[in-house]
């Protein structure tokens, strides 16, 4: 029987795979960096978060970007010192883009508070080690556009901002969202041609999000192979944005695709974001967190995320 076109573009990928498993064994021996997104466990603390990731076997956090004004967010002492105590060590920050923030945004007030949300978060970044900042174009949760001139207004605005990427040697990670979230950068092609048009040494770099990718790329690991050295960081949830395993996302060809672009390398990091369905996944970040819940979530998805890259690797 035929194949059908994606499976096609699947063994593609596998047969690739397999190839440089064959000619350079070397490059397979480290594994893939594991991180999480801490934004959607809600309101719970940072140490009963990163105690659970410790437990689990997670050696990174990508922090929530909280710092929505001068007196709020993640103290730094504070922060450095629960993870210390776990041993673990921030990937990066999740930069939090909504419509009181929006870089795109047709109102003054609204594109100079995300200005200065991202001068807070990268300094932050830079204060706790980690490695990139995610940056969204346009507001999440806002699918409507404005008019016809996010896409220069923004570009405009991460401009203005770009050399504190390059001050506090933090990347910029433009992350393509779902056209049913956002309204400009849904692509991973669009978010190149977004950086080319920023055109600043500090904005290089893409956050994929395979949740994202499913809805947006005609295929998943071939987005992984587009993305190539620009990919610093790639958020993970099954089809149903929950825990992996628990939908039908073909994880085994991004974990190869990953492998394919060198991605298993210090300041690379795969970061698991089960957020559950909806079209605003904002919500989640004041919630109201069942530890039991999210042990199960965070085992879940540690477990088979692993399970299935050493049956690839073996």
């Amino acid at each position: 029987m035929k194949l059908q076109n994606y499976q096609l573009k699947n063994e593609r990928i596998r047969q690739a795979f397999i190839e440089l498993k064959r000619q350079h064994p070397e490059r397979l021996k480290q594994r893939l960096n594991l991180s999480w997104s801490n934004w959607g466990f809600g309101m719970e603390s940072l140490v009963d978060s990163v105690k659970r990731l410790s437990h689990n076997g997670v050696r990174y956090i990508e922090l929530h970007g909280n710092h929505y004004g001068p007196d709020l967010g993640y103290d730094t002492h504070s922060t450095l010192q629960i993870l210390q105590d776990f041993g673990m060590k921030v990937s990066g920050v999740c930069g939090m883009f909504s419509q009181h923030n929006d870089m795109a945004s047709n109102v003054a007030h609204q594109r100079q508070a995300a200005l200065d949300y991202i001068r807070r978060e990268v300094e932050f970044t830079s204060s706790v080690g980690g490695q990139y900042l995610l940056v969204v174009p346009a507001a999440v949760g806002r699918p409507k556009a404005y008019d016809d001139q996010e896409l220069e207004r923004s570009i405009e605005s991460l401009r203005i901002v770009a050399d504190e990427f390059v001050n506090y040697s933090v990347r910029a990670a433009i992350e393509p969202i779902r056209s049913a979230e956002t309204t400009i950068v849904h692509t991973v092609e669009e978010a190149k041609a977004y950086i080319q048009a920023v055109n600043r040494p500090g904005v290089q770099h893409i956050n994929g999000d395979i949740y994202h990718m499913q809805s947006e790329e005609a295929h998943i690991g071939e987005a992984i192979l587009q993305a190539g050295d620009q990919l610093v960081n790639l958020h993970l949830a099954d089809s149903n944005r929950c825990a992996l395993g628990e939908g039908f996302m073909d994880i085994d060809t991004i974990i190869m695709a990953l492998y394919l672009i060198g991605f298993n390398q210090e300041g690379r990091f795969v970061t698991p974001e089960p957020l559950g369905p909806g079209g605003d996944p904002y919500p989640a970040m004041y919630g109201k967190p069942n530890a039991a819940s999210l042990d199960m979530l965070v085992q879940r998805t540690v477990s088979y995320f692993r399970e299935r890259e050493e049956i690839l690797l073996g």
